[in-house]
């Protein structure tokens, strides 16, 4: 919600600065994300009457224009904007001025022409972004005065950013209210007197979908001006309030919505068929909207539309075919009240947000509607004219929302905030707030306002008195008792050390959403179940992740795309996946390496990463579970993996993760050049590791024997390092491999695996007939188990 500063004095000014106003919106739970000025620096703007224009001797697009700034004797300023004409009030950048950026006004000459100053746009004084042409300002702007001073820009426009609860606060008005309960000030809100009929035109309603719109009021205003304009001090209002004027109709409803909260629109009467029925759209129904799009309508879309179709989305966007337009001379105002779940969402699943959209979904009153309507038809009477006709309002007052009492305990107060408040106080805030009273033993029954959809809970009245009273107020106090504190068990697997673990090995860590593109989950995982957003930002981050993968392939695609050749990237987070029990939401750690395995250099081989350069930085993150020797990297197959460098990561016979590369189809579709490889841990499986336990080192030298194998390619090295683990006695302290051959002297299928055996004892100098006893243990297991042979 972005407003005046200016505007919003005229309803309550209590005696604090800009910025002490924004604190206390700010602590009083309306956050102010800016505050800016109403219009960049600048001086020496006055305001000039054209007087007479004469066609430029050198320059056709030049005119030779002459001012009546206020001064003695009228200035020569040569202008080439096609929308000058005499008799015109414009702003004029006299010699001397400085407009925004620091631009100086000197005298100039033209083509030959002496010009002493400038006409102005309102682009070239920062009050537009774009404009074509000069300022027209009204024909009553006092000639010679200051435009700064007679347009008030010494002003600040603030922008708060309301949390989705607080419905009642978008608005002029229900800001006043704050700002007014806050510092103790009277609200001046501007007299509402209800406009008398002028004549007897209506137009029926009928309300067919009453549980999504339980009260729609109309009015009929005839013959008004369509050359009028809408003022200048409306215009900067809006523009101020972060809206564009457009229209004298739509300017009004728009100026409504910023003062009350009441969104609102005008319909071309002319343009309207037989009567308003507001109705649940037919499936596969078309309506264009304002903005140049047309909509294909769902069946749980709420529509406003006359007696032959749909004229506007209810509470969205209206229709292009019954909008007001330059030659509309009879007027339907449209107020109404749309439930806050009928609009929900509505929006955004055609691709649209709107101020209206943005204020029902979040809650309007529902005894507003008959307020803004008397606002709209005095202020439109007052610009446009026209002779207005009775109020139209068709209600269902079974649907309208009930405000039931809360029961709000004294000392429930004094539990919640930590702090004793009088009585007075407690009975003094709840009144400022609107709040209806009635008193009770143990305290109140509090009717909240219509406005506030917020209050629904005893804490919530709670919460707003302690605001209110100010948070800052409220005194810091400790714990009376000690509080236990209970350290994590040694064993546990600590995340945080593993994701340390991962930068020290040259990663980054990267945060991703936790939605997905249904395209992006289904190349990762074509066969896993999805969680679908019923409400999602947009449809490319609609179903939540089943896997870590998706955000840090998309990741990779980022980086590369923008020539970051070498990619090391670690996210850990929530999966979200459906089972029988529901849905399941599990901690993972996942990872990806793409490109060089070192950073350029000169110092060794330049070379691509490759399946085992992720599996060591994989075994450095479970090696802090002091376990590291009980994993098994496994053979196995996944969607998005290569069939043959694919493997699962087990311990104690359970999967608890799975690492290969990317398969070459799957980077070809998101355009990765390189070979991509890939893990996923979970956590919760290894959350409970082993403990270190101290082993005394041997006094005695340590023994190294090798042995070369030639075992089948099928035969793991964890197969034979168990085998040999499994033969060996408590001598063996180490199984290292050195060396794999296949080729030359080694039969096909077959593969060659050197191994150092090292052999240690606690309490001698190991002796030949002790260690030979102990390899041809070792290979005599092998040939047995594994069908392994030494090589020649």
């Amino acid at each position: 919600m972005r407003f005046s500063e200016a505007w919003l004095r005229e309803w309550v000014s209590p005696p604090v600065d800009t910025q002490q106003l924004a604190d206390q919106l700010s602590m009083a739970g309306l956050e102010v994300d800016a505050v800016e000025p109403a219009a960049p620096a600048f001086s020496g703007v006055t305001i000039g009457l054209v007087q007479g224009i004469a066609p430029h001797p050198d320059a056709a697009k030049l005119r030779i224009c002459t001012l009546d700034v206020g001064q003695d004797e009228p200035l020569q300023i040569i202008c080439g904007a096609a929308n000058v004409a005499e008799g015109m009030r414009v702003p004029v950048a006299t010699i001397g001025a400085v407009l925004p950026g620091d631009f100086k006004i000197k005298k100039a000459k033209l083509r030959g022409v002496q010009s002493f100053g400038m006409i102005c746009s309102a682009s070239e004084l920062g009050l537009a972004e774009s404009s074509v042409g000069i300022l027209p300002l009204p024909a009553d702007a006092p000639i010679g005065e200051d435009f700064r001073g007679w347009l008030s820009l010494d002003d600040h426009c603030i922008e708060v950013d309301l949390t989705p609860d607080r419905g009642d606060c978008l608005s002029l008005a229900g800001l006043a209210r704050e700002v007014g309960v806050i510092n103790r000030a009277p609200v001046s809100a501007p007299r509402i007197e209800p406009v008398a009929p002028a004549s007897d035109a209506r137009f029926a309603v009928q309300l067919l979908a009453p549980e999504a719109c339980p009260r729609y009021l109309c009015r009929v205003i005839r013959n008004i001006d369509p050359s009028a304009e809408t003022p200048i001090w409306m215009q900067e209002r809006l523009r101020r309030g972060g809206l564009r004027a457009i229209s004298p109709v739509v300017d009004v409803t728009n100026y409504v919505l910023l003062e009350l909260g009441q969104p609102m629109h005008g319909f071309d009467l002319a343009k309207l068929a037989g009567e308003i029925r507001v109705r649940m759209a037919e499936e596969g129904e078309k309506l264009a909207l304002l903005n140049g799009e047309e909509a294909s309508l769902r069946g749980d879309t709420l529509v406003i539309a006359d007696a032959e179709k749909a004229v506007a989305l209810a509470g969205i966007m209206g229709g292009a075919e019954s909008a007001v337009g330059e030659g509309t001379r009879d007027v339907l105002l449209e107020s109404a009240f749309f439930a806050p779940v009928a609009i929900s969402g509505k929006a955004r699943s055609y691709g649209l947000h709107t101020d209206s959209s943005h204020r029902f979904e979040r809650g309007v009153d529902p005894q507003l509607q008959a307020t803004a309507m008397e606002r709209a038809t005095r202020l439109l009477l007052d610009i446009v004219g026209g002779e207005p006709g009775p109020i139209v309002e068709a209600t269902a007052e079974a649907h309208l929302p009930k405000r039931e009492p809360l029961h709000l305990r004294e000392r429930r107060v004094a539990q919640i905030l930590g702090l004793e408040l009088p009585t007075d106080t407690i009975t003094d805030i709840l009144e400022r707030l609107g709040m209806g009273l009635e008193r009770l033993d143990d305290g109140w029954r509090v009717t909240p306002p219509s406005a506030r959809f917020d209050l629904v809970m005893e804490v919530d009245l709670i919460a707003d008195i302690g605001r209110i009273h100010g948070y800052n107020a409220i005194p810091i106090t400790h714990a009376s008792a000690a509080s236990a504190t209970k350290a994590p068990p040694e064993t546990a697997f600590d995340l945080d050390r593993a994701r340390l673990a991962l930068v020290d090995r040259g990663f980054n860590e990267v945060i991703t959403y936790s939605f997905v593109s249904p395209e992006m989950q289904a190349l990762v995982a074509p066969d896993a179940e999805t969680l679908k957003l019923a409400n999602p930002i947009s449809s490319e981050l609609s179903v939540m992740r089943t896997s870590l993968w998706p955000g840090l392939l998309q990741a990779a695609v980022y980086n590369q795309s923008r020539q970051t050749e070498r990619v090391r990237l670690f996210e850990s987070g929530l999966r979200f996946r459906q089972s029988g029990d529901g849905l399941e939401q599990t901690q993972g750690l996942g990872g990806l390496i793409l490109g060089a395995r070192l950073p350029e250099q000169w110092g060794a081989r330049a070379g691509g990463v490759d399946f085992f350069d992720l599996k060591a930085d994989v075994q450095a993150v479970l090696g802090l579970t002091g376990a590291l020797e009980q994993f098994r990297f496994v053979a196995a197959t996944d969607p998005a993996l290569h069939p043959g460098q694919t493997a699962a990561i087990e311990w104690g016979g359970r999967r608890v993760g799975i690492i290969g590369m990317l398969h070459p189809s799957l980077a070809k579709q998101l355009d990765l050049d390189g070979d991509v490889f890939l893990f996923e841990l979970e956590i919760e499986p290894i959350a409970e590791g082993v403990l270190p336990k101290f082993e005394k080192i041997s006094r005695f030298p340590s023994i190294r024997r090798d042995i070369a194998l030639v075992v089948d390619e099928s035969v793991s090295f964890d197969a034979v390092a168990d085998c040999v683990r499994a033969a060996a006695s408590e001598l063996l302290k180490d199984i290292l491999l050195f060396d794999v051959y296949t080729g030359e002297n080694v039969e096909t299928g077959r593969k060659s695996l050197a191994l150092g055996l090292i052999l240690q004892s606690s309490s001698q100098t190991l002796e030949d007939n002790i260690i030979e006893t102990t390899v041809g243990r070792i290979v005599d297991s092998l040939t047995t188990q594994i069908g392994a042979r030494l090589r020649d």
